[in-house]
């Protein structure tokens, strides 16, 4: 491990991911804040920097397979300029997107689409940072609160996000011996971009999610950052294979 860690959060330009970046920041972690091309985590960076965060930007394809092992050489190359580092201590799978549809009106585009970025991209990136990782590393993969409860229209995306946890379970297994933890992270409705800003911006959709969710409100995307933060903390090494929800006990 290196004296002080360092981050990789996927999908660092904006919503969990950016709230993510920063707590990993708060939480005494220098940060790369990983986007795709053609987005920008100036604003990321720039805010972490604000905080005397040391933060770089890194553009990605996660659904870009066979680019990975040339990113990653790229990436290496960058932390030994930048901060004279070969590894990373924790790389966060933030990165994904939702289809949000009926069965009948998915489509075969929009259901590999999303299975693209959120099952594949999340085990090959994996696969590609794994030198990076070895002996000490954490993976933590985001999934969704939808994994043990069920709304309409979210069959696609809630099964691409149990695909992501039960990767995750196993790869704990399998990565154990070579030093690397895996866990997962599922938040419940929480006030961010994410599918068009809904849970932030329509009311009458956040009083009725709030009134199936135990503390009453929807959740802060600050409130996800810190419990990865908090998981990927020394206090909790000797936690991996497990699930972690926040969702402030979201249709219990």
């Amino acid at each position: 491990m290196t004296d002080q860690p360092t981050a990789l959060v996927t999908g660092a330009n904006r919503g969990l991911g950016q709230s993510i970046a920063l707590a990993l920041g708060r939480s005494g972690h220098r940060v790369i804040a990983a986007h795709r091309p053609g987005s920008d985590a100036t604003e990321t960076v720039r805010l972490l920097q604000a905080e005397r965060v040391s933060a770089l930007p890194w553009a990605i394809d996660v659904t870009d397979a066979a680019g990975h092992r040339d990113a990653v050489s790229s990436l290496l190359a960058m932390l030994h300029a930048e901060w004279a580092i070969d590894r990373l201590d924790v790389l966060v799978n933030n990165a994904g997107i939702g289809a949000f549809a009926p069965i009948d009106d998915v489509t075969p585009d929009s259901f590999d689409a999303l299975l693209a970025t959120n099952l594949r991209g999340t085990f090959f990136l994996t696969q590609a940072m794994l030198p990076l990782l070895e002996g000490g590393g954490h993976v933590i993969n985001i999934s969704t609160s939808l994994t043990r409860h069920v709304s309409p229209a979210t069959a696609v995306y809630a099964a691409s996000k149990a695909a992501v946890e039960t990767l995750s379970r196993s790869l704990a297994v399998e990565l154990g011996p070579r030093g690397i933890r895996v866990n997962s992270v599922a938040p419940g409705p929480t006030a961010t971009d994410f599918n068009g800003g809904a849970m932030r911006d329509d009311t009458a959709l956040r009083a009725e999610l709030a009134a199936h969710t135990a503390l009453g409100r929807v959740g802060d995307a600050s409130e996800i950052g810190d419990a990865v933060a908090s998981l990927a903390s020394p206090a909790m090494r000797w936690v991996t294979g497990e699930r972690l929800e926040v969702s402030g006990g979201s249709y219990l």
